[in-house]
């Protein structure tokens, strides 16, 4: 799936957050979206998967508006796994799971033995099958980002779009989860705050700064020390490894003449 943002706009409370900002994905592309905290990363992703109406521009998927789809069409087309999932209820690892398989069913149908297959597989695929019965509201924050990472995979879609989704994880789940959604052969929009898991695993990226674009391009060609100087205000090197991956040192803040 090709998705596409057209000079979105967003206003919040007399805020303009997003000003003009445009991007794409094509088909099976992994495109990380990267910037410093408050740049509107994240509201650029919920314009994308229609929890915010931009005030301006528009998204589309494969050309067509998303606007022209119901909620429903749209949720076959695009997961989410986002920062914060809170539930007022209690419920199962399982059953979070299971509203996954909510845009596939019709009005009061019942779950079968192939939403079932579906549910318990996404759950083995992110580790956490033995968890199934375990109240999702006991599990940890890393614990809990596995089950909505199962519970987007479930809902089986062309595109996925992640917002910041290695929070809470250690090292070794943040790359397992990479790994496993970099082999999805998936479209997937991801906010990504590791610049140096955003080398790795996306194909090309967008830097947002205040609201704007201000980058584009392949990991190799976008971070360089300039403008990661440019757009987080720290100091770093760019090395290439063996393997030519891109790794990224950062320095620590110079001290002060004479500091301790």
């Amino acid at each position: 799936m090709r998705v596409e943002a057209r000079d979105i706009a967003c206003v919040l409370n007399a805020n303009h957050i997003l000003k003009g900002v445009s991007m794409t994905a094509e088909n099976r592309e992994f495109v990380g979206i990267i910037g410093p905290n408050g740049s509107g990363k994240s509201t650029l992703l919920r314009c994308i998967y229609r929890t915010l109406k931009p005030s301006g521009g528009a998204v589309y998927l494969d050309g067509k508006a998303l606007s022209s789809y119901t909620t429903r069409q749209s949720a076959r087309r695009l997961a989410v796994v986002a920062q914060h999932n809170y539930y007022n209820f209690d419920f199962s690892v399982h059953d979070v799971v299971m509203m996954g398989r909510a845009p596939h069913k019709r009005a009061l149908e019942r779950d079968n033995a192939g939403d079932y297959r579906i549910a318990d597989e996404a759950l083995k695929t992110v580790g956490m099958a033995a968890f199934a019965q375990r109240s999702f509201s006991t599990l940890s924050g890393g614990e809990q980002q596995r089950v909505i990472l199962a519970r987007a995979l479930a809902q089986q879609t062309p595109c996925l779009i992640l917002d910041e989704p290695t929070n809470h994880l250690d090292i070794k789940y943040q790359l397992q989860l990479m790994d496993l959604v970099r082999g999805l052969d998936r479209t997937v929009i991801a906010a990504v705050h590791d610049l140096n898991l955003a080398a790795m695993y996306c194909d090309r990226l967008y830097a947002v700064k205040n609201g704007q674009i201000v980058g584009e391009g392949t990991t190799e060609a976008l971070l360089t020390p300039a403008f990661i100087r440019a757009v987080y205000e720290v100091d770093a090197q760019v090395l290439r490894g063996t393997d030519g991956a891109t790794h990224i040192l950062f320095h620590p803040q110079a001290q002060k003449e004479g500091s301790v």
